[in-house]
């Protein structure tokens, strides 16, 4: 995934700045910024913002029978138990793993993590009893969550999760803490103001109908329109985020 994105951002920098051309970016470019220290180009410098599209939390899940009830129960067993709670994500250096360092190094909890190549398979040896909690992302997780074969303990973003209004928010636990992944458009630089602006117009309508936030809604993301101006400030302002989080966990690319 991490050089997957680092592809797709360097096709897009190389490409005519004339609209035709746009990177979906999201939080691994922001985290990839950092975690890659030799990229060809910088994310940026080069990459135009164009408009927000959807933020997205994260998940705390656990086994039902797993002894923790509570965000605070958990950094309690894992201290407890050092080295015995095994975290799963999908992969090395995406924002559910570096959601999950984040939330170690704030608690100084000793829980290794175990990387698979997706949510689903992680889901699935969490509910075989093969770790013992999981950073998903809610589209995989909230069935099991809503069925009672997994148990939510909070969500990383600064507020509730709307589709889970009952489950917390690690920073209720944890103060300072946050952590979400997120989608939006990006172009090369040089990208003239009014292909951006026009683009910009077309994205947050779309994100104005109903049916468009209904789907969203579906599929666990938060509309998130905003301007060029700030998607920029918003995007600057993740990559430095993502790169202390990066620097404090020592995490390497794989």
């Amino acid at each position: 995934m991490g050089a997957g994105t680092n592809n797709a951002a360097e096709a897009v920098v190389r490409a005519p700045a004339d609209g035709y051309t746009l990177l979906l970016a999201n939080a691994a470019n922001a985290i990839n910024a950092t975690l890659y220290e030799n990229l060809n180009f910088n994310f940026i410098r080069d990459i135009a913002p164009v408009a927000g599209i959807s933020r997205i939390t994260i998940v705390m899940v656990v086994h039902p029978e797993f002894p923790a009830k509570t965000v605070s129960e958990l950094i309690a067993y894992a201290k407890a138990n050092p080295g015995k709670v095994t975290m799963a994500s999908p992969f090395s250096g995406t924002p559910p793993h570096l959601a999950a360092a984040l939330f170690k190094a704030m608690t100084g909890v000793d829980m290794p993590h175990k990387p698979y190549a997706s949510d689903a398979q992680a889901l699935v040896d969490l509910l075989d009893g093969k770790v013992q909690m999981q950073f998903s992302g809610p589209g995989a997780a909230i069935e099991y969550i809503r069925t009672g074969k997994l148990r939510a303990l909070a969500v990383t973003t600064a507020t509730r999760f709307q589709a889970l209004p009952d489950v917390p928010t690690v920073g209720e636990f944890v103060a300072g803490y946050e952590a979400s992944s997120w989608f939006g458009i990006g172009a090369p630089k040089n990208t003239p103001t009014e292909i951006i602006a026009t683009l910009n117009k077309e994205i947050n309508a779309g994100l104005a109908d109903s049916k468009t936030r209904a789907r969203l809604d579906e599929l666990g993301n938060v509309p998130m329109p905003m301007t060029p101006a700030e998607f920029g400030k918003f995007v600057t302002s993740e990559t430095e985020k993502w790169g202390k989080a990066v620097k404090l966990a020592g995490i390497k690319p794989q």
